[in-house]
C-alpha cells in the first residue's frame, strides 16, 4: 500500500458534513501532514437536517447545529478557511485557485462541494416572501416568517417540504402543500409509506393538493397567492419552496473530470483523476449491492463516504459498500428507508402497533434487498437495524417469517455474524 507522506498536503473543497467528516477520519486513521477544509460558507461547518425541524421549532439554536467546534479544528490541526470559493482545479499542476485570488498545491483533493436548492422560474419567483432552505440563513429568515395565523404554501411533496410543513403547523400557521405529482416523495417511498405521510399530514391539519403544478406566484413586491395551472388560486403570506437540489459540479466540469448525474467515482470514490476524489451529495458512485451508478443526498451517505475516503485518500484500497440509508421525522412520526427498494420482486407487510408499518423488499432469490418503516416516534429504529444486517448478510428469508408481527426480526439473524 503506497501510503501519503506527511509533508503532502490534503486539500477539501467543502466543509459540510462529507468535508469535515472526512478531514476528521483523517487524523483518526494518523494521517499528521498538512490538512485544509474549504467552506464557501461563513460559518464554523454545520449539520444540515435540523435546519428543517429543531431550527425552525426554536428547539435548537444554530450554534448548537455546528460539527465540533472552532477548538476541535485547531486541536486537530486543520487548517479551516471559511467564506471562501475555489473558483479553478488545475489538474496539470495539482492545484486550485480561491476566489481571492491565492493558489494553493496539493497532493491530493477531495471534493465534498454539496448541491444547491433547485429553484422555480415561474413570474413571481422573485417576490419577497418566498423562500428556499439550505443553509442557516435560510432556515433563520423562514424562522422568523413562520408565525400563528400566517399562511404558508410549500411548493413540493418531498422530505425537505413535508418536514416543513410539519414545523410550521406545529408553530400555528395555516400550511398548504402543493405537489405536482399523484402521490407523496413518490422518488423515495413506497406508495404504502407515501399514503401514510398524507394521512398524517391531513390528519394535523395540513392541506395537501396532489397533482397541483404551479403557473405563477401572484403578487406586487410581496407574494400574496399561487396560482395554479388549473385556474385555482391558493392565497398566502409565505411560500417555501422544496423541490430537491441540484449537485455542484461545476469545478469537475471544467477540470474536465466525467461527470453525469454527478461526479462519477469508482468503488473507491476516485475520480476519473487518481489524484481527486468525490464524496457526499454531489458524488455519483457504484452500489455495493448492484454496481448500478446512483447519487445519494443524506446524512448517513455523507458520513460513511467521508469517513471511507479518508481511507482511500491513505492508500487503503477498499470498495465502498454502506447500505443506503435515510430517515425522516415530521410531528411524532418517524420513517426509515434502508437498502434499495428497485431491486425487488416482492413487497412483504408487517403491521405494527399504533399504526406503525415495516415493508420488506426481496429480490427474484427472496433475498431481502431493503426494509422501510413507519411508526411513532423512533419506535422502528431497531427493526430497520436488524433489516440492515439481513440485508448484508444476502440471505434467503421466507415470506411467512417477515410478515408475521409475532415473529421478533431479531430471530432471523441466526447464522449471521451479528447473531
Amino acid at each position: 500500500m503506497q501510503m501519503i507522506r506527511p509533508s503532502e498536503p490534503i486539500i477539501i473543497v467543502g466543509a459540510g458534513q462529507a468535508g469535515v467528516r472526512a478531514a476528521l477520519a483523517l487524523r483518526e486513521q494518523g494521517y499528521d501532514g498538512s490538512l485544509l477544509l474549504i467552506g464557501d460558507e461563513p460559518q464554523l461547518p454545520y449539520e444540515r437536517p435540523p435546519l428543517s425541524k429543531q431550527v425552525l421549532l426554536g428547539s435548537r439554536e444554530p450554534d448548537q447545529c455546528t460539527i465540533g467546534g472552532a477548538d476541535l479544528f485547531m486541536e486537530q490541526d486543520i487548517r479551516l478557511l471559511t467564506g471562501v470559493r475555489v473558483e479553478r482545479i488545475r489538474r496539470e499542476i495539482s492545484s486550485i485557485a480561491l476566489d481571492d485570488g491565492a493558489t494553493l498545491a496539493y497532493s491530493k483533493l477531495l471534493l465534498a462541494t454539496g448541491g444547491r436548492v433547485r429553484t422555480v422560474t415561474v413570474q413571481g419567483a422573485g417576490l419577497a416572501g418566498v423562500h428556499y432552505l439550505r443553509t442557516i440563513e435560510d432556515a433563520l429568515q423562514l424562522k422568523a416568517q413562520l408565525l400563528p395565523g400566517q399562511r404558508v404554501v410549500v411548493v413540493g411533496g418531498g422530505f425537505i417540504g413535508l418536514e416543513v410543513a410539519a414545523s410550521a403547523r406545529t408553530l400555528g400557521c395555516s400550511v398548504t402543500v402543493l405537489e405536482a405529482g399523484e402521490r407523496l416523495a413518490a422518488r423515495a417511498l413506497p406508495p404504502q409509506l407515501s399514503e401514510k405521510l398524507l394521512q398524517l399530514h391531513r390528519a394535523r391539519g395540513v392541506d395537501v393538493q396532489l397533482q397541483s403544478r404551479i403557473e405563477a406566484f401572484a403578487g406586487t413586491t410581496v407574494v400574496q397567492g399561487v396560482a395554479l395551472e388549473d385556474g385555482r388560486n391558493v392565497p398566502c403570506d409565505i411560500i417555501v419552496v422544496g423541490i430537491g437540489i441540484a449537485p455542484n459540479v461545476e469545478l469537475a466540469v471544467e477540470a474536465g473530470l466525467a461527470v453525469v448525474n454527478g461526479i462519477r467515482v469508482n468503488h473507491r470514490l476516485q475520480t476519473s483523476d487518481e489524484h481527486i476524489y468525490a464524496v457526499g451529495d454531489v458524488c455519483e458512485f457504484p452500489s455495493a449491492l448492484t454496481g448500478r451508478t446512483m447519487r445519494l443526498e443524506t446524512w448517513r451517505n455523507a458520513e460513511e463516504q467521508g469517513k471511507h475516503a479518508a481511507r482511500t485518500l491513505l492508500g487503503h484500497d477498499e470498495n465502498f459498500s454502506a447500505l443506503p440509508w435515510f430517515w425522516s421525522d415530521q410531528f411524532d412520526y418517524s420513517l426509515q428507508i434502508a437498502g434499495e427498494p428497485h431491486m425487488a420482486a416482492h413487497c412483504i407487510e408487517r403491521p405494527l402497533t399504533d399504526d406503525g408499518l415495516l415493508i420488506f423488499f426481496l429480490n427474484e432469490q427472496q433475498q431481502l434487498v431493503a426494509a422501510c418503516g413507519w411508526g411513532r416516534g423512533n419506535s422502528i429504529a431497531k427493526d430497520i437495524k436488524i433489516a440492515e444486517i439481513l440485508i448484508k448478510a444476502r440471505r434467503t428469508i421466507a415470506h411467512e417469517a417477515l410478515a408475521d408481527p409475532a415473529i421478533g426480526l431479531k430471530s432471523l439473524l441466526k447464522g449471521t455474524s451479528d447473531a
